[in-house]
């Protein structure tokens, strides 16, 4: 482990925080840019998921892992997903149904107050990291490609799939 500096050590955190405020610039470009190619609101989203991976591998080589990043870092995740997912609804570029993956975001969020009150450790597990990358992948290709691109919608509902396996874990 290298030794970090006092300012070093909050940069996980840091990175955390501006995932959650890159959300309302997100929503605005987005909304300039309906229907879609979306690159704006694509440059913003590719980099909340980037500083997802980025935060988390600081915090693990840093070794400064803290109890605020536990429970931050995937509820940035969650909001700008599900942001995406609602916007993106709401455009017309992806079919209702997506919003099940609001329901699955509000199960694992309400579970983890009674899990966490029971003394359960929670760990995000790797089919939960796989699905998270697959969302920021999938939403990201629909945010790129014109609007009822076949292919990217695939991509999502195969990732959808996958969140839902990975909540399924969890509960488990």
């Amino acid at each position: 482990m290298t030794s970090v500096s006092a300012a070093t050590r909050q940069i996980p955190n840091a990175l955390t925080i501006l995932r959650f405020l890159a959300i309302p610039l997100f929503v605005v470009l987005l909304l300039q840019e309906r229907e879609g190619p979306s690159w704006w609101a694509w440059a913003v989203f590719a980099t909340a998921g980037a500083t997802d991976q980025l935060d988390g591998y600081l915090a693990r080589r840093w070794r400064v892992e803290s109890q605020f990043g536990t429970i931050a870092d995937p509820l940035a995740d969650r909001v700008m997903i599900s942001t995406a997912v609602v916007l993106l609804v709401v455009l017309d570029r992806l079919p209702w149904l997506a919003l099940l993956l609001l329901l699955r975001d509000v199960v694992l969020i309400a579970g983890y107050r009674f899990v966490v009150a029971r003394g359960y450790d929670f760990q995000v597990s790797r089919l939960g990291k796989i699905a998270t990358w697959g969302l920021y992948a999938s939403l990201g290709l629909v945010l790129i490609t014109p609007q009822g691109t076949w292919w990217a919608l695939a991509c999502f509902w195969i990732n959808l799939a996958l969140a839902v396996a990975a909540a399924g874990q969890y509960v488990l």
